[in-house]
């Protein structure tokens, strides 16, 4: 057996050794505590962008899904009017254009669009803001630049190489002409 002998001064020392590893604990519990919290709230922060994030790829799916079926539908309307396309050259190749009439529609006079019938170039205009249900009129004398929307009817000449009016507008006599 040991008897070992403490001081005032061992007991006193022993004391303040405690007090300081007490205080160390307590600053370092607290620091834990600080970081806990800290990494709790940056956890809630990340699980939020998280499920923030989630929302936004189901939505951008959601979208994409829309716009693939949009794409989808332009295509086939797309490959439609192309073997539209083909056949129609193929059938302006195949006919003569000698002596048929085709219809030049004009817009404020100027050459919009040529048509195989008048008929295709009234529906046309719908297309251009004019009510499908217009009533056309005869334009008589007046210039082309005054009507928004006009069809003239034109004869292909083929040994000009080119177009002549089909209806020519009766002459006029000129003052003092005999």
């Amino acid at each position: 057996m040991v008897i070992r002998v403490v001081t005032q001064a061992r007991i006193a020392q022993l004391e303040h050794d405690a007090r300081t590893a007490r205080e160390q604990a307590r600053q370092t519990s607290g620091a834990a505590n600080e970081a806990f919290g800290r990494q709790v709230r940056e956890l809630y922060a990340a699980t939020g962008r998280a499920e923030r994030a989630e929302a936004a790829t189901s939505e951008v799916g959601v979208v994409l899904s829309l716009a693939m079926a949009e794409l989808s539908a332009a295509q086939q309307e797309l490959l439609l009017k192309d073997i539209e396309i083909r056949r129609l050259r193929e059938e302006l190749e195949g006919a003569s254009m000698e002596g048929q009439t085709l219809t030049v529609l004009l817009h404020y006079g100027e050459p919009h669009t040529i048509y195989a019938s008048r008929e295709d170039a009234h529906a046309d205009t719908a297309a251009h803001g004019m009510p499908a249900d217009h009533v056309w009129k005869p334009c008589g004398e007046q210039p082309a630049a005054e009507f928004k929307w006009r069809c003239e009817a034109f004869i292909y000449n083929a040994s000009s190489n080119g177009f002549r009016r089909a209806y020519v507008p009766a002459a006029k006599p000129v003052e003092g002409a005999a």
